[in-house]
């Protein structure tokens, strides 16, 4: 990999690294947010609001670039996400954050979407192996900085740090990439399919917006749902007659809808890994934050691991083999996980967790590097976009669904104990310490089933991993 492709490669990763690094640190700040804006009832917007508007506007910077070029969105999208990071850092009420981070995840949504698709362009199948291995590195690596350098700030500045800090970094990526960048000329006038992107945001938001509150308003979601169906079918007719769609219907061929089923599935069990598996290590093993942070690195470092020599694999193998393998791998180390006992030993999760890498890489790196070459170049932003935006439709059904699983198992583990007015939150406020041991068994029973699920998915990610397209290169 020549100079300037290394620079670019670490301007991207620095981008990918700032919108990882942001999920995680607003967590870990928001008790200090809510006691300084005095406004508890509106904690879950701040999340909320930040997602939406980086799912809705995924598949739309994916078009864009295909349109206006990489350089100019990705810019414009890092732009965005600057002007959000540092409004809300100046924020002086939960509802001036909470709108400021819409803006933030409107800039956010461009950084996975077009960072893929200009890796896709720029990079041979080799480079790529490494530039995506070292991404999932960067997740791995935001996950363990983030509460440390997080609490630094809080600590020593302010919560308003944490947004502040972002735009040095940023500024630095927009110059990279402004000076190294280099696209062909385009030959034409492009036009926006401007119903078409307000039907496609209506259909997401009010779908995930719908999966967000079902728990709390079942009649609403149920509403949301339907209207989500009414405008997708809308949105279906919309794209089949304009110039130029969001997203063309050609990419969703057979070969690309299987290929993001199984990225679908495959996200399912990394945000299960990702939300379970630190609460697993705090609640249940008894150890803090930064050490669950520090057990579970072994994931990215298989996955990067294994990222360098999957180049040289899928030039062997036909991509659905590769698939299947790690897919397989996947199922023994999910089967891992739900063979730990209550009182098993932190070392014996580390362990588990470093199969999960191979996983992982061998799935989501190879659906990507299909995603990427299976369409022509004035196409890839598209499809790529459809990519992304199916991560994250996953994991928002995921972390719903899981999080129903774990408080259906443990109220009825408490339930068939005999106890009434005894809730997971009192083992949390520790409200209830004679009955601290039921419900720590009452969370590594609800917990299990979350891994017997995860197991489950990656069997029929096994088997869909089958009809895997061959994996061929377009110019």
């Amino acid at each position: 990999m020549d100079i300037t492709k290394k620079k670019i490669a670490f301007a991207i990763l620095i981008a990918i690294f700032l919108s990882a690094f942001e999920g995680v640190v607003v967590s870990t700040a928001a008790p200090v947010i809510v006691k300084s804006l005095h406004n508890f009832e509106m904690i879950s917007w701040i999340f909320s609001l930040y997602l939406l508007a980086s799912a809705i506007s995924t598949p739309i910077y994916g078009k864009l670039a295909d349109l206006y070029g990489r350089k100019r969105m990705f810019i414009i999208g890092i732009i965005i996400f600057l002007i959000g990071s540092s409004l809300c850092g100046m924020a002086q009420s939960m509802h001036q954050l909470v709108f400021f981070r819409m803006v933030q995840g409107m800039g956010a949504g461009a950084i996975l979407t077009i960072g893929f698709t200009i890796i896709g362009d720029i990079f041979t199948l080799e480079e790529r192996s490494i530039v995506q291995g070292g991404i999932s590195t960067v997740w791995g690596v935001a996950g363990l900085i983030g509460p440390l350098l997080g609490g630094f700030l809080i600590d020593y500045l302010s919560w308003h740090w944490i947004f502040f800090v972002n735009i040095p970094f940023g500024i630095f990526c927009i110059y990279i990439l402004g000076k190294y960048v280099h696209e062909p000329e385009l030959t034409k006038h492009p036009t926006i399919d401007y119903i078409g992107a307000l039907l496609l945001s209506i259909t997401i938001g009010s779908f995930l917006y719908g999966v967000m509150i079902i728990g709390e308003n079942f009649k609403m979601a149920m509403i949301l749902f339907a209207i989500t169906i009414i405008v997708g079918i809308l949105f279906y007719f919309q794209e089949t007659k304009t110039k130029e769609p969001i997203v063309p219907l050609f990419i969703l061929n057979k070969g690309l809808v299987i290929v993001n089923l199984i990225t679908f599935g495959i996200s399912f069990i990394l945000i299960a890994n990702s939300v379970y598996l630190p609460l697993h290590i705090q609640s249940i093993m008894g150890y803090s934050a930064t050490i669950a942070g520090v057990s579970l690195i072994g994931t990215s470092v298989a996955w990067f691991l294994s990222s360098i020599s999957l180049a040289t694999l899928m030039k062997k193998f036909e991509a659905k083999y590769i698939v299947m393998c790690a897919c397989a791998i996947l199922i023994f180390s999910c089967y891992l996980i739900s063979s730990l006992t209550i009182n098993s030993e932190l070392w014996q999760m580390a362990i588990y967790v470093f199969f999960f890498g191979f996983g992982f890489s061998g799935t989501l790196n190879t659906l990507t590097f299909i995603v990427q070459d299976s369409v022509s170049y004035d196409r890839r932003g598209a499809a790529v976009g459809l990519n992304m935006l199916t991560r994250t439709l996953s994991q928002t059904v995921g972390v719903t669904i899981l999080g129903a699983v774990i408080n259906i198992y443990a109220d009825s583990f408490i339930s068939a104990n005999g106890l009434s007015g005894i809730t997971m939150q009192d083992f949390y406020d520790n409200t209830a310490p004679l009955y601290h041991e039921l419900l720590r068994e009452a969370l590594f029973f609800a917990l299990s089933h979350v891994y017997s699920i995860s197991t489950a998915v990656a069997v029929i990610c096994f088997v869909l991993a089958y009809f895997v397209p061959k994996y061929q290169q377009q110019k």
